[in-house]
């Protein structure tokens, strides 16, 4: 038996750079990877890219860059050849995608390799091919546009084993889509496309294109209707983050997590874990949201040299500033509401709303509210039922009302604006919907199913109250009829109860709570005049509110959301002007009065159907913002389901 030790030998130069190769050049997409990265770092602003057979057999990559000088065509592809980088202590500022040297090398060594570049100050283009990182003739010149054209044929020729590894066409294609869509997201002012050879292209965005129309072309469209722009900084950790995430809308069975640190692609376990698991406190169980984020951190703080691929980096305060952003995502999603449609609507029958007068509600006795109608999100926020005596009569009961008065005819420029402004917006198709709905039912505290000729479609109910409120406000102006309390609210008291509200905002920055909540009664009590007159709003002297309006005959707001309101007429209102005064009561009014119940009860499904949807069907013109916010979706067609079924 021989004892003695294997004489150790160094490795054959081929060897060697092969098996680097094959660390950096895993499969097809990350070669893609590294000559995008070359085309970004060249400031190309349009990248197009060829590929054939999942780019096994063909793949090509064509830009408008700064092209390659003819001096560097002979060292292009050797190993460690890098205009980035001079010295090791240039890793500590790294900013560019690529700097070892390493990424056409590596293909040099794994398939056949060609270059074509032509720079701004050469009159003509040159053309060379690559083996094992060295040039196979002198460079040609050729007629060509200014940038480079890399073509990479039979990946993997000579690495049968990696070869065999590899999954089929189809998948590797979809893992190269995955990465061009990717990095056009990021790279919104880049326009990039790609397509298979001899078929139409698959991806193609515009440059100096928008990061959400790069998401719905890479995504898809219902993505992109429930995005939220997101940010958040500290300058302690020297970080930034910005990006889009969708709101709590939308789920998919998967989550689809695009990251960039610094502007490269890569992955952070810690991050995608935290943002999961705030998405699973408020999504459905196995559902999962798109996040899309763009990290900058101070380049000193990262290590990008610790995987062949750069697919993975690390950085000082990792945990810290994963924490950081996971909470500033988790108030943006508890904090943030979706975006606004601002609807067209004929103008409202005035016999919908008769107003009454306050003058005769003592006439009529103090109007009472059942216990059932006063409603809490939470037993230990909301103390609210002090303010409130015994109930004695419904909510629909005309006590709560006061008598008819005549109706006044509106001549503020302002207000007819509003109205013309809902007027121009409409839609007359979902206007048609609206007024042919047949009512399915209440799915969600917030969603209603309504059936529309051969369709069957999904409603967000608060975005319909937000925008028909609203339209109430502005068609009503000086004309509501009004709910009057058993007992008047001290405003001070809800302001109070506002602020001590999470979702208030409220940080000792701000001020006492008490100084906060003397000037929201300050303010509004400035305002009484006008709140009464033109909205039903009473407000005593002693900045006690008595009556509140009415929008919608058999509709009352939540007691429990009365506070919030309180506080966002003082702070949010623009008292200065009158038609953005007008404009943002409106608004603030509708907030307000379309605040949904947490749960789903017999009450609620009543109000929805009977009264909201009633009404919406007479009077509602809603707008084409309707078509693309997600406020209407279709869940089901018949003709579909029948082709569907016919198949079976």
């Amino acid at each position: 038996m021989n004892i003695e030790p294997a004489e150790i030998k160094k490795l054959d130069e081929v060897v060697i750079n092969r098996i680097a190769a094959g660390e950096i050049i895993q499969r097809p997409a990350n070669a893609l990877k590294e000559m995008i990265e070359n085309s970004l770092d060249a400031k190309s602003s349009n990248i197009q890219i060829t590929v054939k057979d999942g780019g096994l057999k063909l793949l090509q990559i064509q830009d408008n860059g700064t092209g390659i000088r003819l001096d560097d065509f002979q060292i292009v592809c050797e190993r460690f050849t890098t205009s980035k980088l001079r010295k090791f202590e240039d890793l500590e500022a790294i900013t560019t995608y690529g700097f070892r040297g390493e990424a056409l090398s590596s293909i040099s060594h794994v398939a056949h390799l060609n270059i074509v570049s032509k720079t701004h100050s050469s009159p003509v283009a040159y053309s060379a091919s690559y083996v094992d990182g060295t040039i196979k003739a002198d460079p040609k010149p050729m007629a060509g546009n200014q940038g480079t054209i890399i073509t990479v044929e039979d990946l993997f020729y000579n690495m049968s084993v990696r070869r065999g590894a590899l999954r089929s066409p189809g998948e590797e294609y979809s893992k190269v889509a995955d990465v061009v869509g990717k990095y056009a997201v990021h790279n919104s002012s880049v326009g990039f496309s790609l397509k298979k050879t001899g078929d139409s292209i698959d991806i193609r965005t515009m440059q100096n294109s928008s990061t959400v129309d790069n998401i719905r072309v890479v995504f898809g469209q219902a993505i992109a209707k429930e995005l939220m722009e997101f940010s958040a900084n500290d300058d302690a950790f020297k970080f930034a983050v910005n990006g889009h995430i969708t709101n709590l809308n939308y789920s998919s069975k998967k989550m689809q997590f695009v990251l960039f640190i610094n502007h490269r692609l890569v992955e952070c376990l810690s991050l995608k874990r935290r943002i999961d698991q705030i998405y699973t406190t408020y999504l459905p169980k196995n559902a999962h949201p798109f996040v899309y984020l763009s990290l900058e951190i101070d380049p000193r703080n990262v290590d990008v040299n610790v995987h062949p691929t750069k697919h993975e980096v690390h950085f000082l305060n990792e945990d810290q500033i994963v924490d950081m952003i996971g909470v500033a995502l988790e108030a943006k999603l508890l904090s943030g509401k979706e975006s606004r449609s601002f609807y067209a609507q004929t103008k409202l029958p005035v016999t919908i709303l008769n107003t009454t007068s306050c003058d005769k509600a003592d006439e009529a006795g103090t109007s009472k509210i059942y216990d059932k109608d006063l409603v809490r999100t939470d037993m230990r926020e909301q103390k609210l039922e002090k303010f409130f005596g015994p109930a004695s009569q419904t909510q629909n009961d005309s006590a709560n009302f006061i008598a008819q008065k005549s109706r006044h005819k509106v001549r503020l420029r302002s207000v007819l604006d509003m109205q013309k402004a809902i007027e121009d917006d409409c839609d007359s198709a979902l206007r048609e919907i609206f007024a042919e709905h047949v009512f399915v039912g209440v799915a969600t505290p917030r969603q209603a199913l309504v059936q529309h000729r051969v369709r069957l479609l999904v409603i967000d109910t608060e975005r319909l109250m937000r925008e028909l409120f609203y339209q109430c406000v502005a068609y009503n102006f000086q004309n509501f009829r009004c709910y009057r309390f058993a007992t008047p609210l001290d405003i001070k008291e809800l302001a109070l109860i506002a602020l001590n509200m999470a979702d208030t905002g409220w940080t000792p920055e701000d001020g006492p709570k008490e100084d906060l909540a003397e000037n929201t009664a300050g303010i509004l009590i400035a305002k009484a005049e006008m709140l009464r007159t033109y909205f039903e709003i009473d407000i005593d002297n002693d900045g006690k509110i008595h009556t509140i309006p009415i929008l919608i005959d058999g509709h009352a707001p939540l007691e429990s959301a009365l506070p919030r309101y309180i506080i966002r007429l003082a702070c949010e209102v623009n008292w200065d002007e009158e038609k953005p005064c007008f404009e943002s009561f409106a608004r603030e009014t509708a907030e307000y009065y379309a605040t949904s119940p947490g749960a789903v009860t017999d009450e609620w499904r009543h109000t929805v159907e009977h009264v909201l949807y009633s009404f919406a069907k007479e009077y509602f013109l809603p707008p084409a913002h309707f078509k693309t916010n997600g406020a209407l979706l279709e869940a089901a067609n018949l003709p579909q389901l029948y082709k569907v079924f016919e198949r079976c």
